[in-house]
């Protein structure tokens, strides 16, 4: 099964936790926990990916909401008992081309 997988079947089993980080902002972003959902159930991709990163295992994941929000969530690897949501946020589109690519 691959990561995206893996972290779908964590997402529909509410096997996740937010960080502190993650919480606040949600909130200053106005990102609802069911947007977060649908984004990374329905439409989603992993478009970086941070195998070696210090702080843990994580990629970055691009997922749309049912009314196509973009969102980019990026968490850990589903090794851990709960998947950690480490930030989410609605990419900048001057940032990004097709919200996947990092401009330059």
């Amino acid at each position: 099964m691959n990561i995206l997988k893996q972290i779908q079947k964590k997402i529909k089993l509410r096997q996740y936790e937010l960080s502190k980080h993650a919480v606040d902002q949600s909130i200053i972003r106005q990102i609802t926990i069911s947007e977060l959902e649908e984004a990374l159930i329905t439409k989603a991709e992993v478009i970086e990916d941070y195998p070696e990163d210090k702080y843990g295992s994580s990629c970055l994941i691009l997922g749309f909401t049912n009314i196509l929000r973009p969102l980019h969530v990026l968490c850990s690897y589903p090794s851990r008992p709960l998947l950690k949501i480490i930030t989410v946020y609605e990419p900048n589109p001057n940032m990004w081309i097709n919200f996947k690519i990092r401009r330059k």
